[in-house]
């Protein structure tokens, strides 16, 4: 497995890796409308397109054998969901495709965010996780991770709770 910095070249990979991994993720839990209207919006060309080339914001694939399989999306600075403390890396997003579930991939692309916060000199890590998925919480303390806070997160129409982790650096 290698990990690979995301450029607007990969925009198509991009939208179909994120795509497929949150409706892998949340379709069972969520209505399809709400899925839906997230989706078109979420990972829309445009929207991809300004956060690939925002400079507060950094996307990395996993990759088995050329094909991606998973992947990161980091935010510092005032690209930050909530936050917004220089001395902080946000992680957004750490997703891998269901067939690759319990094969160390999430773990490589949380590495990789780890090496990107500790390159910036931060301070913490932080991140927003669905109340509702413990799998990824479980992950979370599993690395150290602390609740310190919680957040509305909107799919759809529907107003979910995240629940906000830290890891002090």
């Amino acid at each position: 497995m290698k990990i690979k910095k995301v450029t607007l070249n990969d925009l198509p990979d991009l939208q179909q890796i994120g795509k497929q991994t949150f409706w892998e993720t949340f379709s069972e839990a969520n209505s399809e409308a709400d899925m839906k209207s997230y989706l078109e919006t979420g990972f829309s060309t445009k929207k991809l397109t300004a956060e690939l080339q925002d400079e507060h914001s950094e996307f990395y694939f996993a990759t088995h054998d050329g094909q991606v399989i998973g992947y990161l999306k980091l935010n510092f600075g005032e690209s930050q969901t909530e936050l917004k403390d220089n001395k902080a890396l946000e992680i957004e997003r750490i997703y891998v495709l269901k067939e690759y579930h319990g094969k160390s991939v999430g773990q490589l692309l949380y590495d990789q965010a780890i090496a990107v916060a500790r390159a910036k000199n931060s301070e913490y890590v932080w991140l927003g996780v669905w109340e509702e998925n413990p799998r990824a919480i479980s992950f979370y303390q599993k690395n150290g991770f602390v609740a310190f806070d919680k957040h509305i997160f909107k799919l759809g129409n529907d107003e979910q709770t995240d629940i906000m982790m830290k890891l002090k650096l």
